[in-house]
């Protein structure tokens, strides 16, 4: 699938990216979009929020909701009942208790508003956010990059707390996108035990990344997991892509942190549902005009024990898991990118993005429940082989991730990827959760560590 213009795909990174802008933020006021390059930098982590502009928080409904919208929205109500939260809210599971870890860069001034004004439009509970900065990071709303990592925090704050409604959010933040900054913010939330889960909605080719860095950072998910904390990384919007360590072009590779055997790695789909209910229909793997699920093979890791029998190659598959990404069909939040000036503007987001601090949150309902979970990996390919899949999962049979990217001279570059199939693929791994049916339904016996062991 050729994707020429993508639109409103930030791509930000460290210190001497290079990312252009189409238009400046005030075109943000009056509904206009804002274009970036696609090219990744080199030598840091990148996020990739993408969204459409899509009104403002004094309006009952958007555009976007209504039928035959050039894009379609869904809130987060909507996506607690497609995949079944609601029913796990309902019986009182809210996490209560629980503490959701999200680790981002440089800062946003303004989280704790948007996710008033989140809490407000669409009818939640006022949240507990601590915004941690042990590094002293700061935010310049002027710098492009700084800005595309508050749209990231945004999402990541607003998303998690609608699933986690009761749950703490400790906001983490590293002083710069750098390996050593993100890594140096990761450790800091795991000795410190700040909570059960951590997500990690960010990114890079697993060549690019420092490997002294890396191999740091393995030893950080080592120590994480050992003492009971879940891990969570989105697994890259750009399909099997990956931009190439000069940022001149791309190559096919898996995403680092997304790719170390000890994280769950989510994926995105375009999700159907019915509307405003929010009742599940289908989901196809992501790839679109938008972006495509990250998927593919690491050339770091080889295959994990809990991915025998499921993954037919020698090395480390991602992603495990996915969750609703697709733009169209996408999340309304509440950004007003660190101004203050903006508070009360609502958009569209999606990618991968979406998926991991979502189903961060969704781990802390079943740590409230059952303990802290740890390692999922080995608990959810084991659900598979202990259950009725079908009954806990939604398995994604449709769709890819090939893509056909452009680089930094214009050239069109085609990435060969997987296609979504039966059981687990690198598209969309073993599929979507339904939460309800996991939790209280016939799936609720593999939360139980002894039920690895049987």
């Amino acid at each position: 699938m050729k994707r020429p213009d993508l639109k409103n795909r930030l791509t930000t990174g460290a210190a001497g990216i290079t990312l252009m802008l189409g238009m400046a933020c005030s075109a943000l006021l009056t509904g206009g979009t804002v274009s970036a390059a696609t090219l990744p930098h080199s030598h840091g982590m990148s996020v990739h929020p993408i969204y459409q502009y899509a009104g403002q928080s004094t309006g009952k409904t958007f555009k976007c909701q209504q039928p035959g919208a050039a894009i379609n929205c869904y809130t987060a109500q909507e996506l607690l009942n497609a995949y079944n939260i609601q029913r796990v809210h309902d019986a009182g599971i809210k996490g209560e208790g629980q503490t959701i870890v999200i680790i981002d860069a440089y800062g946003d001034p303004t989280v704790a508003n948007d996710l008033n004004v989140f809490d407000t439009t669409f009818g939640f509970p006022a949240a507990k956010l601590n915004v941690v900065n042990p590094f002293g990071a700061t935010f310049d709303a002027t710098d492009p990059v700084q800005s595309g990592w508050s749209g990231e925090i945004a999402l990541d704050v607003e998303s998690s707390h609608a699933v986690a409604p009761e749950a703490t959010i400790d906001l983490v933040l590293a002083k710069t996108s750098s390996d050593q900054d993100i890594q140096n913010a990761l450790a800091y939330a795991v000795d410190h035990r700040l909570g059960n889960v951590i997500s990690q909605s960010y990114g890079e080719a697993e060549s690019c990344m420092d490997p002294t860095v890396m191999k740091a950072q393995h030893r950080t998910f080592a120590k994480a997991v050992r003492e009971g904390i879940s891990l969570f990384a989105s697994a890259g919007d750009n399909g099997a892509a990956q931009g190439s360590c000069d940022g001149n072009s791309f190559i096919q590779a898996a995403s680092s942190p997304a790719s170390d055997p000890y994280v769950t790695s989510v994926g995105a789909t375009s999700l159907t549902a019915s509307q405003p209910n929010g009742t599940y229909s289908s989901e196809t793997a992501w790839n679109d005009q938008y972006g495509a699920s990250g998927g593919g093979y690491s050339s770091v890791y080889h295959r994990p024990f809990y991915q025998n029998g499921f993954v037919q190659n020698s090395h480390r598959g991602v992603p495990d898991v996915s969750y609703s990404g697709d733009v169209n069909n996408g999340l309304l939040i509440a950004w007003s990118q660190g101004n203050p000036s903006l508070v009360g503007s609502i958009y569209i987001f999606g990618g991968t993005s979406a998926g991991s601090p979502q189903w961060a949150a969704m781990t802390s309902l079943v740590d409230s429940v059952f303990g802290p979970q740890g390692d999922l990996n080995p608990l959810l390919y084991q659900f598979v082989a202990r259950f009725e899949y079908h009954r806990v999962f939604h398995d994604v049979t449709v769709g890819n991730n090939t893509v056909t990217e452009t680089d930094a001279n214009g050239n069109p570059v085609n990435i060969s990827g997987f296609n979504a199939g039966r059981g687990w693929d690198a598209v969309t791994g073993l599929g979507s959760i339904d939460l309800g049916n996991a939790i209280l339904g016939s799936g609720s016996n593999s939360w139980s560590k002894s039920a690895i062991a049987d």
